[in-house]
């Protein structure tokens, strides 16, 4: 139990990482010449990292049988929601300046800029509902609700590619990532529909070897 919470924390402190050379880089004035492209980059660029870490604990886990990475999804997937939050501030503070006419007007009219935030806006109800009274009171319905990240996640991939337009390199990894995680679970879902099909088959073959 102390080894587990140990590396709960060495995950809190590295997930942290990323933030605290970002700070220390503005510090040091090394951001370069545009360092509100930088800070949104990196801040998006995390984001899609920890929402690709979240999707990918389950698999990890049954893949491997190591069933306390279960443990770490919750804290992923706020980072997730905590890198998003600050990739969306970077863009209402530092780029529109608070500006709700230009703002609307960006989610209006710039397609990658609508998926975006629609895809920020689908994490907020995940991050709220992420404590354990929460998964008490909404039961099946929290499980229902928290599929929610597959969305996006997928808007979060869109986004990144329609922005970068040109070199889309990075953004395809992460599509790349996202499909094989979200196949992953498809083909998980379809085996468990088939499981009872297959089991009663067996029964019947068995049955008739029986007999």
């Amino acid at each position: 139990m102390l080894k587990l919470k140990l590396l709960k924390l060495a995950v809190f402190l590295a997930a942290l990482i990323p933030l605290a050379r970002l700070g220390w880089k503005a510090y040091q004035h090394m951001l370069g010449a545009n360092p509100i492209e930088v800070i949104t980059h990196s801040t998006g660029d995390w984001t899609l990292i920890f929402l690709m870490l979240t999707l990918g604990i389950t698999p990890l886990r049954k893949l491997t049988g190591q069933h306390w990475l279960i443990r770490f999804r919750r804290m992923t997937g706020l980072f997730a929601f905590f890198y998003a939050s600050l990739h969306f501030t970077t863009y209402i503070f530092l780029d529109k300046f608070f500006d709700v006419n230009e703002m609307l007007k960006d989610i209006a009219k710039r397609k990658f800029i609508t998926v975006g935030f629609t895809a920020f806006v689908l994490l907020i109800p995940l991050a709220v509902t992420s404590t354990q009274g929460m998964i008490r009171r909404l039961g099946k319905r929290w499980q229902m609700l928290h599929r929610l990240i597959y969305i996006s996640a997928t808007a979060g991939v869109v986004h990144y590619w329609w922005l970068v337009k040109a070199d889309v390199r990075k953004p395809q990894y992460y599509a790349l990532a996202l499909t094989l995680l979200l196949g992953y679970r498809l083909l998980a879902a379809q085996r468990k529909k088939a499981a009872p099909a297959r089991l009663a088959a067996q029964s019947r073959a068995q049955a008739a070897t029986g007999a």
